[in-house]
């Protein structure tokens, strides 16, 4: 099964206009919008906690080799 052809995006379209209103499909859209650059901030912010994270968990293991270093 393929991706959809011209005439049933057409029909879709016409269902969705008849069941939500003309005057509601750009709200919808704009809800839509917003929720995935919602989304997109999350991941992003959710990375750089990552990021974060993982450097921090690294500077303790150095400084504790350094000061193992310094003793020996």
């Amino acid at each position: 099964m393929g991706m959809p052809g011209t005439t049933e995006l057409l029909l879709i379209l016409a269902i969705v206009v008849l069941l939500f209103g003309a005057k509601k499909i750009p709200d919808l859209a704009k809800g839509l919008g917003q929720g995935i650059k919602n989304f997109k901030k999350s991941v992003k912010d959710d990375e750089e906690d990552a990021e974060v994270h993982e450097i921090a968990s690294k500077e303790p293991k150095e400084e504790v080799t350094k000061k193992e270093e310094k003793e020996a």
